[in-house]
């Protein structure tokens, strides 16, 4: 009698890897919101859904939806899903200015000047300001922006060099480090703070106004992949108007 062998053999499967990334599936839907797919008060698909759509997994989608959540941009209801905001656009829509373009717009010649430039370890003040580790690496930058020859913005500025190591060997002799940043470095939040202060002795010289003058005054912020990129002062002179366009 012939004996009839019958083997088997356990096959193992690995899963595919996700075509999208919670950020890129962040990214898609605030696309489709922003060109108006789903237009304001629009109910989204279903977590399920989307993730079917971008192929990847639902914790991702839901990762993706609550950050758009946080920024504002959608409202997600306990059992009633997610709908998009009435005005979400204007809730977080924040480009950063380049002063160059924002001179020259204005129909005035631009002009540059890097005033000094330092690597170093960052001060304690910095170090809260930026939730940075002790004796970390940071650049400090202090340039003047100047239109048809009088002053227009007075820079002072602090750069992470570990989120932004190729900063420390920047040139920012020709162009600012306003300009390098936006053209270099992607960011995913940004804070904008406003006010007035008063001039003291060494911005009254670059601005050209004398000690004590009130003058304007923004901070600004911005940070990538939850590490802050960058902190900056800017004082404008007497006289500044800023506009807002939504």
């Amino acid at each position: 009698m012939n004996k009839i062998i019958m083997s088997s053999h356990k096959t193992t499967s690995t899963a595919a890897p996700e075509k999208f990334g919670f950020r890129d599936v962040k990214r898609e839907v605030f696309e489709r919101i922003r060109n108006n797919k789903w237009g304001p008060g629009t109910q989204l698909p279903g977590e399920v859904e989307l993730a079917s759509t971008f192929g990847c997994s639902r914790a991702t989608v839901n990762r993706a939806m609550q950050e758009l959540s946080d920024d504002g941009i959608i409202e997600r209801r306990r059992k009633g899903g997610s709908h998009v905001k009435l005005a979400p656009i204007r809730q977080v829509k924040f480009e950063i200015p380049l002063v160059r373009v924002e001179v020259e717009s204005r129909g005035s010649e631009y002009r540059y000047q890097l005033i000094s430039s330092e690597v170093m370890a960052a001060p304690h003040w910095l170090q809260v300001r930026m939730d940075l580790q002790v004796a970390s690496p940071v650049r400090h930058v202090r340039c003047l922006h100047s239109a048809d020859g009088a002053p227009y913005q007075y820079e002072d500025r602090w750069i992470n060099l570990f989120a932004v190591p190729r900063a420390e060997d920047a040139n920012f002799s020709k162009i600012g480090p306003n300009e390098w940043l936006v053209n270099e470095v992607p960011y995913t939040n940004a804070e904008v703070r406003f006010g007035a202060t008063n001039a003291d002795h060494t911005i009254s010289q670059h601005l050209k106004t004398i000690d004590g003058d009130p003058i304007f005054l923004a901070e600004r912020s911005t940070w990538h992949a939850g590490v802050q990129v960058t902190f900056v002062r800017l004082y404008f002179p007497r006289g500044y108007q800023m506009i807002a366009k939504y």
